[in-house]
């Protein structure tokens, strides 16, 4: 992807960095993993520098099978100032050596520590604290892909000043322990199995943890290579009788969502996204929200965009409900595992909801 203005992909993700708005007009950028694209300026939080793509223009990013994110969508407008300062904040902490905290943030943009914090929150729908966790936990990922680092080195590197605050968290941010981690998962039993129900192939994992994901698609091939990309080095053992057994009251749950789930689950993501995720969880049966239902609900009703990509990241098919999102006018968005299941969830959810 080459244009006059940005002639290589080290220039386009310069500008996705700073946000630059003069950036729209020459490129979008897409996320893989959430199957998703949007304008520079219109990035919310930053992906890794190895999960996106550019393209010239939407029309080859939807011609790649991408979608357009709600967060290229019209959202309300903010005062100039705010967005100034927010941006400002984005890139201290994205290129800070060491995450700065709440008062040196402010002090960067010569405003008290609580009006940064009230803006920042409505702008992103994030605080300053949970969008530097994430981008740690980005950070961290990154640092552990190199073999010939120790943990400790990448607990460092990742910004965290002290192996304590990682701990307290670690195994909650990644899953498992950062040693396992760094070895892609070496070491720890995953196990896996698929089947197939009404909306197609289903693959469901579960760690030491609970249910850790459930992903449908056309092809069981496919499922299970983006699975085995995830965990390259994990002990993946699929096909035990034991576990069928679950994936047995997964696919019960699919096909009768009204029933009760009984099974734990190994929830993963950021602050903001578990706390979407949850309010998710709480939408009945055969009802739907629109996004900005949701960030209403959270007490943010700014954070639109943010709440559109908790939900594209949501890796737990069904159980987290993100198929009952919808636009504003109640039209279907994108959905991680194709609009057409999300269609055929709803109007199955709808007949039970009437029975």
């Amino acid at each position: 992807m080459v244009t006059p203005r940005y002639p290589n992909d080290d220039a386009c993700w310069q500008a996705v960095k700073t946000r630059d708005a003069t950036a729209d007009d020459h490129f979008v950028v897409a996320v893989p993993s959430t199957g998703q694209y949007c304008l520079p300026s219109a990035v919310t939080i930053l992906p890794a520098r190895d999960n996106v793509e550019f393209f010239r223009h939407s029309a080859a990013a939807e011609a790649a099978g991408y979608t357009l994110s709600e967060a290229s969508t019209p959202t309300p407008r903010y005062p100039a100032k705010w967005l100034t300062i927010v941006k400002k904040s984005c890139y201290l902490i994205e290129n800070a050596e060491q995450l700065p905290d709440l008062s040196t943030l402010a002090d960067h943009c010569a405003v008290s520590s609580g009006y940064l914090h009230r803006i920042f929150k409505s702008v992103t729908g994030l605080t300053p604290k949970a969008y530097s966790a994430g981008l740690r936990a980005i950070r961290l990922r990154e640092q552990l892909k190199d073999p010939q680092q120790s943990v400790s080195e990448a607990i460092y590197q990742a910004g965290f000043n002290a192996n304590s605050r990682f701990y307290e968290t670690a195994t909650q941010r990644l899953g498992m322990t950062a040693k396992h981690y760094q070895r892609g998962a070496a070491g720890v039993t995953i196990y896996f199995a698929l089947g197939q129900c009404s909306l197609g192939s289903v693959l469901v994992a579960q760690s030491e943890k609970g249910v850790c994901a459930i992903s449908l698609g056309d092809e069981p091939d496919s499922l299970i290579e983006q699975f085995q990309q995830q965990y390259p080095h994990a002990i993946l053992v699929g096909g035990d009788a034991h576990y069928e057994q679950i994936v047995a009251q997964v696919i019960g749950y699919i096909e009768h969502p009204g029933s009760t789930w009984h099974l734990p689950l190994d929830i993963q993501g950021t602050v903001f996204q578990e706390r979407v995720w949850r309010a998710l969880r709480d939408i009945p049966l055969g009802s739907t929200v629109s996004y900005s239902d949701i960030a209403e609900q959270l007490g943010s009703p700014k954070s639109v965009r943010a709440v559109a990509q908790a939900c594209a990241a949501n890796r737990l098919a069904i159980v987290i409900p993100c198929h009952r999102v919808v636009k504003r006018d109640g039209q279907l968005s994108g959905y991680r595992w194709g609009v057409a299941r999300k269609e055929a969830l709803l109007l199955r959810e709808k007949k039970l909801n009437k029975a």
